[in-house]
């Protein structure tokens, strides 16, 4: 169920895992949104505390079904999993909720729902292998939007909670700015904000341009060796 998403329990385990990873996203937006009530903050607490032990028991499982524990734990996913619960036991005051967005690079596997044949791949590998690129890169697009938004609040909230509110009203400066739009109409003015501001603009010049190249290079090399 944990690891083999070709089952029917498998898919359906790794949808819920991804639609919970997509709650708690919300959820931690909705906290940053200003003057909202004691009660709704309380709700949105016991929905963290839910979601956490969601995924501390699926953490648990993959540790245990890996066939190399120590690998897992030190792999990437191994450590972006840990790092989204981790604080939450810590109580340190670091909020890495917003790691959970690379958990959603997960859903890429679930394209690979059905296996055909070795003739059969043949004929399907091109639209199959576009397909998988394209997503890869739009959850990556929309992963980098995200902690681009996440990001700049943080800097930029303190001295201007006008402009940046909230995630939410951050998104629209990540927007502009990973689109290399820039309209001006909010940005940064603290140091740690320009700096921030200086990557994600190099991120988004990449974003925009590379990967077009990359995935054209490659659909063709893929061509050539099904041919």
């Amino acid at each position: 169920m944990v690891e083999d998403n070709n089952t029917a329990i498998g898919r359906r385990f790794e949808i819920f895992t991804q639609i919970m990873i997509v709650l708690s996203l919300v959820s931690f937006s909705v906290e940053t949104l200003p003057n909202i009530s004691a009660e709704l903050r309380t709700n949105l607490f016991w929905f963290e505390a839910v979601t956490v032990f969601i995924f501390t028991v699926e953490y648990i499982a993959r540790v245990a079904v890996a066939d190399s524990k120590v690998r897992y734990i030190f792999s990437f996913f191994g450590m972006v999993d840990l790092l989204a619960i981790l604080p939450f036991y810590l109580a340190t005051g670091l909020d890495l909720r917003s790691v959970r967005a690379f958990r959603l690079l997960r859903l890429v596997r679930i394209l690979k729902l059905v296996r055909y044949s070795a003739a059969s791949q043949r004929f399907y590998r091109a639209f199959i292998i576009a397909k998988e690129e394209l997503t890869l890169f739009l959850f990556a697009s929309l992963i980098i939007l995200y902690l681009a938004g996440v990001g700049i609040y943080y800097f930029e909230n303190p001295v201007q909670p006008e402009a940046f509110s909230s995630i939410f009203h951050s998104l629209w400066w990540a927007v502009a700015t990973l689109t290399t739009v820039g309209y001006g109409d909010i940005y940064p003015i603290t140091v740690g904000g320009k700096i921030f501001t200086f990557f994600i603009l190099i991120i988004g010049l990449g974003v925009v341009s590379i990967p077009a190249g990359m995935v054209a290079s490659a659909l063709s090399k893929a061509r050539e060796m099904e041919d």
